[in-house]
């Protein structure tokens, strides 16, 4: 089943990744920090794909990351993504999680009035270690990042908030919007690809998606996210930037993860499989969520080669960033696209079956 739409410069899922950064410089950011936190500190900017984000060290040497929002973000998102944090260190202390740090009235975001709107800040811990595209991978490192989502899982299975809810662009259940962003996809590209894949998501995931489990995840495992041990790289040591927290099927949480793990050689799914196995382990998949496990982590591909060329010609001086998990992308449609959708089911339940493939 196709949905056909007439290409648009505007996403309909909001106007967020519509909304440029607006500058704030290093000064600003040290004076925010001092004012509102009480922090004497010195500001080095931090990529990021819709805030302004500073890594902040104090005198002392403690170090945290200041960020101040997109003016399009609603209060109640961020108030979500804060909120989330708490709750989720609260179930399972030993989380490596950020830290919400409070500001001198003990307050956890601080509204900052604006030219372009307002905004609001919030400085989190900082989290120690080496960013997972910096490190080597192994089986063993991947069955981790599957065993911490499945941790984190547990940790907000109760969580309720009323902007759980919210449209996000870079959430799988609203994969369908992104066609209209197909026009910006590269030349030189199978644009096949993306919209075979999109297709096999509206006709088999698509309508199961409601009757799934559902509940709050991060959405966004990938490995810019994830932190490792310097000197012991398959453990995980942190996971950050709740930006794209949403309420959907938890197992969207497992394939979002795991479209970020493919292979070079070797089974296109053998990586994805390990995160798989390491989930499964802490958290027992169920037979329906299974069945389009394959659909979900192929759709969120699409999501960013659709989104990341849409976003890229939108903004040229940051397109090295959006654009850094696009190659990947591209290479893991082309692999996944050998795989018969019955072939690439009965592997991954294999894995959470804990089978050898």
């Amino acid at each position: 089943m196709k949905m056909m739409t007439s290409p648009r410069t505007r996403p309909p899922a909001g106007d967020l990744l519509a909304t440029g950064v607006p500058p704030l410089d290093g000064a600003e950011a040290e004076r925010l920090a001092r004012m509102h936190f009480g922090l004497a500190v010195t500001a080095r900017p931090l990529t990021g794909e819709r805030d302004s984000n500073f890594l902040i060290t104090d005198t002392d040497g403690r170090r945290f990351v200041l960020k101040l929002g997109n003016p399009a973000e609603e209060r109640a998102v961020i108030d979500f993504q804060t909120r989330a944090l708490q709750h989720a260190r609260t179930r399972d202390p030993h989380l490596p999680l950020p830290r919400p740090v409070p500001a001198r009235d003990g307050a956890l975001m601080v509204d900052i009035p604006g030219p372009s709107g307002g905004r609001v800040l919030r400085i989190l811990s900082y989290l120690d270690g080496l960013p997972l595209p910096e490190a080597p991978r192994s089986v063993a490192q991947r069955r981790a990042i599957g065993a911490l989502l499945a941790r984190l899982g547990r940790a907000l299975g109760d969580f309720t908030h009323p902007a759980a809810d919210h449209a996000l662009l870079w959430d799988l259940q609203q994969a369908a919007n992104v066609r209209e962003l197909f026009v910006h996809l590269p030349p030189g590209r199978d644009h096949g690809l993306p919209r075979r894949f999109l297709d096999a998501f509206e006709e088999y995931a698509l309508p199961a998606l409601p009757g799934l489990r559902r509940q709050v995840i991060h959405n966004d495992a990938n490995p810019h996210n994830l932190l490792v041990a310097r000197d012991a790289p398959e453990v995980v040591t942190g996971l950050i930037d709740f930006g794209d927290m949403v309420r959907a099927p938890l197992v969207q949480e497992l394939a979002v993860a795991a479209a970020y793990q493919l292979l070079d050689e070797g089974h296109p799914l053998a990586g994805a499989a390990d995160v798989v196995a390491g989930f499964a382990q802490g958290m027992a998949l169920e037979a329906d969520e299974l069945a389009v496990l394959f659909d979900l982590i192929a759709t969120r591909l699409v999501l960013i080669v659709a989104i990341g060329g849409w976003r890229a010609a939108r903004y040229p001086d940051n397109a090295a960033y959006i654009l850094r998990n696009n190659a990947a992308a591209w290479a893991g449609l082309e692999r996944l696209a050998a795989l018969t959708r019955d072939e690439a089911r009965a592997f991954l339940a294999a894995a959470a079956r804990g089978d050898s493939p």
